[in-house]
């Protein structure tokens, strides 16, 4: 008898780690991915973290063929209020019957308990389909699959402004200093995800203004 694949939504942050982490759950059949979980910046109308517009993601989720329960939450958020509100987000996708949350972690080790926990407390679990994988190169696998990948904000302490807005490629990890993670795992950048085996076809983005705020580069991009 073959195992049951249990049903999942997946943490989709529009970069490359939450992209690939589905390719993965899919390649290995760990679990039925039925949506996707963004958090947005109610003020900004942008994607938490990484700063792409709504309009991107929205792009994205078209080529997904997923549905979005998008998380709005705002500014400012304290913790106790994200959690509150993160906390009632699992409850309502634990009512539609799934089980699992599935996440592109790599392996900050906090995160990962401080995510099993939270889940666990609501009767859920986590997956974690890139956990431990050797980061540069997990960061070649992803360029060789097709993945057209964009980093749309990185660290100032960490990166100048010539590294926002560039293509995720093998030059550009040929480029980055040492100590900089492949991956950009300890958030010295973040991506956004336009092409790839998890999307029904690829679409063009735009790069436009970069701002400079609170120590990072952000890189504009539209579809």
């Amino acid at each position: 008898m073959s195992a049951v694949i249990p049903p999942a939504y997946l943490s989709w942050s529009t970069g490359k780690d939450s992209a690939f982490a589905l390719v993965e759950a899919r390649r290995l059949g760990l679990a039925n991915v039925v949506g996707v979980l963004t958090s947005l910046s109610q003020a900004y109308d942008r994607v938490t973290h990484h700063g792409v517009r709504q309009s991107v993601l929205d792009r994205q989720l078209a080529a997904l063929r997923l549905p979005c329960r998008k998380i709005f939450l705002p500014l400012p958020c304290s913790m106790a209020d994200y959690e509150t509100i993160m906390t009632d987000v699992t409850l309502q996708i634990k009512a539609e019957g799934v089980t699992h949350i599935m996440f592109g972690d790599l392996f900050l080790e906090q995160l990962r308990l401080s995510r099993e926990t939270k889940l666990a407390s609501v009767g859920m679990a986590g997956f974690f389909p890139l956990w431990k994988r050797d980061t540069a190169a997990l960061a070649r696998t992803m360029i060789d699959s097709g993945m057209i990948i964009h980093t749309v904000c990185v660290q100032e302490s960490h990166l100048d402004a010539s590294f926002v807005g560039r293509r995720f490629d093998h030059d550009f990890l040929a480029s980055l200093p040492t100590g900089v993670d492949p991956c950009g795992e300890n958030g010295e950048f973040h991506t956004v995800v336009s092409g790839g085996p998890m999307f029904d076809a690829p679409f063009p983005l735009h790069f436009g203004e970069i701002v400079h705020r609170d120590g990072y580069f952000f890189a504009d991009a539209t579809a």
